[in-house]
Parts: structure tokens; C-alpha cells; sequence
């Protein structure tokens, strides 16, 4: 469905474990139309994006800007927003491609003016992205001086939004996988800087996801773990009963203290807590681009401070480590 011969080539390599031998293999898979109905659409719409030329790129401001050289006739820039239109919802944003201004769901831009003035100089780093969406920290970390950036990211409508963008915007030193973080080889110790923001409480076992993403991670390198969080002691961790606003598979929210905890107890060091924010309306809302249930659904109408299950409305938290 879409190339990827030269990341294939490059995880070919030593440092890569010669992964890239069977990544082509698993990313067919990944794309067979049978396990995913839409697929057929997606391609068809990816495929009657128009090609719009040379394009410059602002990668450095809240929108994600694509921006042609020439002047696009009204026709051309229909077209366009009709293609990404139907590949909605758009989760991660907000983009301006050629004109097309996609206000997604989350403002992404307000998390990451939280979380950046923290992390290390990104300028030639490798990063990987755990459950990158459709790609905006990635060409915001680009727009930083990233040497490159590996996202991986089951969810193939993410995927296919981002090669959506990246058909308007050019070639990019960013390989967006349509993985899950598990099928990466195992200790790697490749990636300065890892990423997994809004993926630990999805998983079954948090403390064996922090692990592996430290194996990922060269040492001296940078972990950014983004979570959900509850108030608390340091033995301060929330099991929902079934879901949590509206989610199905949330398996342990937190404390701060607790999610400090784990950290250390993974072997990171000067673990630091660098922000945590209440999630509210003017970041996480329905929009065009996404209009189905958003934030305002998930809590409680009458008791805005929790959700529509009695647990505690979402907090957010932004840990930064090193792995020794």
C-alpha cells in the first residue's frame, strides 16, 4: 500500500538487529485488506490525493504547517480536504496542509509546549515514538532538529493519515510503522530519546512496558513518559472495575508518587515529575474533524470533576528519566 523500501533498508543493518530483513514482511501483513474493511477506501482515497509540487514545511509552530510554493488553484485544495476529511476521525493535530486547516480533537501543540522546554536538545537525536498517531510530535521533534524519528502505531488509520500529510509535505526523515511496540525487536539500545505519551495505561503489565522502553534506549538516553494520574500516596494505584471515561482497556492509573516509583524501580535515574495538568475542554473537544464523543462526554455533566463512572476526572502527568 504504501513504500517503505528504504526504512526496510535501513533497519536492515547491524545496530538494527537486521530487523528490516522481516519488517517488510510484517508490514504487509500489517495492510492486508482482510483485516481491516476500510483499507480498501483509505488507499483509494490516499491515491486521489493531488500531487501539489514543492512544498515548505513550519514545522515549529502549533499548527503543523504544509505549505506549496505556487498558488493552488480552489480546485486542487478541495480535493485535498476532501481526502483527509474522509479519512476522520484525526485524533492528534492540528495541521494546516495547503490551506486545509484540520482541528483535530486533541490540540497536541498545548502538551507538547508543556512537556518541550524539559526534554534534552533534540538536535540529531534518534527517537522513537511509542503509539505516535498520525504523526505530529514526530515532525514537531523533526522540526527540532531530530536526526530521525521511528513511530510505531497499531491503529492504521493513524498510519495512513500521516502518509496522507506526508503525500503533501515531501519526504521526511520520519518512519511511522504500522506496528505495535511489542513486535520491535527487544534491547535495542539504539534510541536517544524515547517517547510513550498516553500508552502505559493501556498496559496489562506498566511496570514491563517501562522496561522495555528503556531497553530500547542507548544509556545516558532520555525516557518521556506521558500518563494518566490520580491523587495519592506512593501505593496510590487506580484499577478501574470495567472502564474509565468511556474506555475500555484502562488498566492502572498512578499517583504521581507511584509512577516515580516505578521508574526508579525500572533502573532510570534522576526521575523528575516536569508536569501535570488537568485535561479540560479547550484541549480534548469535539470537532469537524472529529465528531464523535470527546472529553465533555466522559465526565460526569453535573460533577464535572469526575467521570461518568465516579472516578476522578483526567489528570495528566509527564515523567522524565535517564537510563544509567
Amino acid at each position: 500500500m504504501f513504500d517503505y523500501t528504504e526504512t526496510c533498508g535501513w533497519m536492515s543493518g547491524p545496530d538494527w538487529k537486521g530487523w528490516g530483513q522481516v519488517l517488510s514482511t510484517e508490514i504487509e501483513k500489517a495492510f492486508e485488506v482482510s483485516r481491516n474493511g476500510h483499507l480498501g477506501l483509505w488507499h483509494e482515497v490516499f491515491r486521489e490525493l493531488p500531487e501539489v509540487g514543492p512544498c515548505e514545511l513550519d514545522l515549529n509552530s502549533d499548527w503543523v504547517r504544509v505549505i506549496p510554493r505556487s498558488v493552488l488553484d480552489e480546485e486542487v485544495i478541495q480535493r485535498i480536504g476532501g481526502g483527509l476529511m474522509a479519512l476522520m476521525p484525526w485524533r492528534k493535530g492540528p495541521f494546516d496542509v495547503c490551506g486545509v486547516h484540520v482541528d483535530a480533537e486533541w490540540r497536541s501543540c498545548l502538551k507538547w509546549n508543556r512537556i518541550r522546554p524539559h526534554m534534552s536538545l533534540l538536535k540529531n537525536r534518534l527517537v522513537l515514538d511509542v503509539g505516535c498517531g498520525n504523526g505530529y510530535y514526530a515532525m514537531r521533534m523533526i522540526g527540532e532538529g531530530a536526526k530521525a524519528v521511528v513511530g510505531v502505531e497499531p491503529y492504521l488509520r493513524s498510519v495512513v493519515q500521516h502518509q496522507a500529510v506526508m503525500r503533501c509535505a515531501g519526504r521526511l526523515p520520519i518512519h511511522i510503522l504500522p506496528l505495535a511496540f511489542e513486535q520491535m525487536p527487544s534491547c535495542l539500545q539504539l534510541f536517544d530519546t524515547v517517547l510513550s505519551m498516553g500508552v502505559i495505561y493501556h498496559q496489562r503489565s506498566p511496570l514491563g512496558h517501562i522496561e522495555a522502553l528503556g531497553q530500547a534506549l542507548r544509556s545516558g538516553g532520555e525516557l518521556i513518559l506521558e500518563t494518566l494520574v490520580v491523587d495519592g500516596s506512593v501505593d496510590t494505584v487506580l484499577t478501574p472495575e470495567d472502564r474509565y471515561a468511556k474506555m475500555r482497556n484502562v488498566w492502572f492509573i498512578p499517583s504521581v508518587l507511584a509512577l516515580e516509583r516505578w521508574l526508579n524501580r525500572c533502573g532510570f535515574r534522576n526521575v523528575r515529575i516536569v508536569d501535570v495538568s488537568p485535561t479540560t475542554i479547550d484541549e480534548q473537544r469535539r470537532t469537524d474533524w472529529m465528531p464523535y464523543e470527546s472529553l465533555v462526554d466522559f465526565v460526569d455533566r453535573d460533577y464535572p470533576c469526575r467521570t461518568v463512572e465516579g472516578y476522578p476526572s483526567p489528570v495528566r502527568a509527564v515523567a522524565i528519566a535517564e537510563k544509567p
